[in-house]
């Protein structure tokens, strides 16, 4: 069977690692960040060098790139433990970042429910990435002219995701809301889905 998996989805600064970090502490739920995978790299590996050339420009990471991390990061979590497929709902936040990783991830992945955090205020999700640059020492989260791109390749490439995945999968989240209240909305969704059913033992190889 497919890795039972729920999307967090939204802007840059819509809140998206917030939730996904209190989603992760709550039992059989496994959170994996890919903006943080990118960051954990090191400049001597391939990857980390690939990811600093194009997100010092506010560029996506090409599909090939992005997938072949997730796999090798969610493969290393199955072999230490940290991540049970037969019994974890995965909570991915930054993958699939378009519809192009979402057909290719659709092989391994049972999607169950896609959160979509929209805050319509511009200023607040700027204020919130530059204020997030400061402490974690982000620096593609400092600069405007980065900022600028990053939204600006969120709206052309990752809105796709929402069409791909449909309505019925989609469920919109007021990410101007405290985190708090941001939480409860999207446990709500979640104590309304299927129960999870247990996957067959070799569901979590994934072949890197």
């Amino acid at each position: 069977m497919k890795l039972r998996t729920i999307l967090l989805f939204g802007a840059p600064g819509a809140g998206k690692g917030t939730q996904g970090k209190i989603l992760g502490t709550i039992p059989n739920f496994f959170h994996f960040a890919c903006g943080d995978a990118f960051r954990n790299l090191t400049i001597e590996n391939e990857i980390g060098r690939i990811f600093i050339d194009y997100s010092s420009r506010g560029q996506l990471v090409p599909e090939e790139t992005t997938i072949r991390l997730w796999k090798q990061s969610i493969e290393g979590s199955r072999r230490v433990g940290r991540y049970n497929p037969q019994k974890d709902t995965l909570v991915l936040d930054g993958i699939p970042r378009n519809a192009t990783q979402a057909q290719i991830m659709s092989e391994t992945l049972d999607v169950v429910a896609v959160f979509h955090l929209k805050c319509s205020n511009l200023d607040q999700l700027v204020e919130r990435m530059q204020r997030r640059a400061l402490r974690e020492n982000r620096l593609d989260d400092a600069n405007m002219e980065i900022i600028q791109a990053r939204l600006e390749t969120y709206e052309r490439e990752t809105k796709s995701v929402l069409d791909y995945y449909g309505t019925d999968l989609v469920h919109f989240i007021d990410s101007s809301q405290t985190p708090t209240n941001v939480l409860r909305a999207i446990l709500d969704v979640i104590a309304a889905l299927p129960p999870a059913q247990a996957c067959s033992a070799d569901a979590g190889l994934l072949p890197v």
